[in-house]
């Protein structure tokens, strides 16, 4: 089983795609709504997984406070407010795509961002610590932004708001953080690292392929009505993401060395597409398969374009190189 899942995450790219377009067949023809009782459940295990796996000793390392700081700034701030504005311009008659887009703004860096960054060639031990930080603090500061930006719109109290997260992120990353340290205590550190840490992500990558498959599922007649919708959610995130590096790679080259400053663009640019999805449908009960459908295409968005950062990250950072060690094949 684990070897079908290390397959499927290795091109998910290629698998979610496939999972959405079965999921409209499905849904069209077939009401997916008893699947909605499998929510709580596939939610829980999409994130618990990776809390598990999650370096919280990173949190407390010193060390690179600018880089820190910078990055932080770009996805609070810049990014939020890029979020927003793009939801305003493009989908101001789509209050709940709107909302999808700013979960995908407020929540930064996800377990790949350390796998691109190390592709790369850049500073792993930093874009490991972007990542803890990152999803705490987007997770702190999600309710609030939330409701600065979409508060009237979402219709959602802002303590259910608080009570959600709580429940989607802090419960499961305080399960995570008792099962790591009983795993490391009975199996030690060797055997976490080899076979623990590589096994448990898997779980997530099940929990989020049957998470894309009820989020489309749900919305498959609205799909097939109204088909430009997708096309134009898929072109709109294309470009975002296109503007997003573009902007944190101008950032990069003016203030880091080649290895902060990738560790800076991956820890950035690349979101937590998975929290923001399991909290979709775990905040927006009514209207929660609506808000995860950008989520969902963000997914491969994200993937792609990842992937097409690399090949380009030498040509960006040519001028800097200095040594064939910096080369990427």
């Amino acid at each position: 089983m684990f070897k079908i899942l290390a397959h499927i995450k290795k091109k998910l790219v290629v698998y979610l795609p496939i999972t959405m377009i079965v999921a409209v067949v499905f849904g069209y023809y077939i009401d997916p709504t008893p699947l909605k009782s499998l929510v709580p459940i596939i939610v829980f295990f999409m994130v618990y997984p990776m809390m598990i796996t999650l370096r919280y000793r990173e949190l407390f390392s010193k060390g690179n406070t600018r880089l820190h700081l910078v990055a932080q700034g770009v996805n609070f701030v810049i990014f939020p407010a890029m979020g927003y504005v793009i939801g305003k311009i493009f989908f101001s008659d789509s209050p709940f795509i709107m909302i999808g887009l700013l979960l995908m703004a407020l929540l930064p860096t996800s377990g790949m961002t350390i796998s691109w960054t190390g592709f790369a060639k850049g500073n792993v031990s930093a874009a490991i610590k972007m990542m803890v930080i990152g999803l705490i603090l987007g997770s702190v500061l999600m309710p609030f932004y939330l409701n600065l930006f979409m508060g009237e719109t979402a219709g959602i109290p802002f303590a259910s708001i608080i009570n959600e997260i709580v429940k989607v992120v802090f419960i499961p990353m305080a399960l995570g953080f008792g099962t790591q340290k009983l795993l490391l205590k009975r199996f030690g550190k060797e055997r976490f690292q080899n076979e623990f840490k590589k096994k448990i992500p898997l779980i997530a990558t099940a929990a989020l392929v049957g998470i894309v498959f009820i989020s489309t599922g749900m919305r498959a007649k609205v799909i097939v009505a109204d088909p430009a919708m997708m096309l134009k959610i898929f072109l709109v995130l294309s470009a975002s993401y296109a503007v997003a590096f573009l902007i944190v790679t101008l950032i990069a080259k003016a203030m880091f060395d080649r290895e902060d400053g990738i560790a800076l663009i991956y820890g950035t640019v690349m979101r937590n597409l998975s929290i923001a999805l399991a909290i979709a449908l775990s905040i927006f009960a009514t209207a929660g398969s609506e808000v995860a459908l950008i989520v969902a295409v963000g997914f491969v968005v994200q993937i792609q374009g990842a992937a097409l950062y690399l090949k380009l990250v030498d040509r960006v950072y040519v001028s800097v190189e200095t040594t064939p060690a910096l080369e990427v094949n």
